[in-house]
């Protein structure tokens, strides 16, 4: 991690207003979106229903398929669209917060949003879909110690 991460995160999140400039409006959140948005989650249900060997839940306003394996998701889990695929670990509160943004990202995009996340890269410190989600909550970098926060509290 760079000692300066938030600068280059800022870098990226301008990059990405600008990227945003040349979609047309028709293509964001619209029902063009939507469609994308829908197309995408029966895609996840299907990944998680073939994989999943937990239980499915309703959490963050995502379905969560636990127990796929390692092999079946990026990272700690992916989310497609409105479903969350990952593994044995029952995620956090934070990490459904910072899947719960990629959800909403899914609805502006639709379609597009893969091909955007994937153009934006695989560092989540130069991706603008991973910073506007949540670098902390997303575990890519330490928790930002508040005035009054003990130590102890992550």
């Amino acid at each position: 991690m760079t000692a300066d991460w938030r600068a280059e995160a800022d870098r990226a999140l301008a990059r990405g207003r600008r990227v945003d400039r040349l979609i047309p409006p028709l293509l964001l959140d619209s029902p063009i979106s939507r469609l994308g948005y829908a197309w995408g989650t029966a895609v996840g249900w299907a990944w998680g229903s073939l994989w999943s060997t937990g239980e499915v839940q309703r959490r963050e306003g995502l379905w969560v398929f636990r127990g796929l394996p390692p092999w079946a998701f990026a990272r700690g889990g992916v989310c497609v669209a409105g479903c969350f695929l990952t593994g044995d670990r029952d995620p956090s509160d934070a990490v459904l917060r910072h899947e719960a943004v990629h959800e909403r990202q899914w609805r502006r995009y639709g379609f597009l949003m893969p091909v955007l996340y994937l153009l934006a890269g695989r560092n989540p410190l130069r991706n603008r879909f991973e910073i506007e989600a949540g670098l902390e909550d997303g575990g890519y970098v330490p928790r930002s110690r508040r005035v009054g926060q003990s130590a102890e509290r992550p």
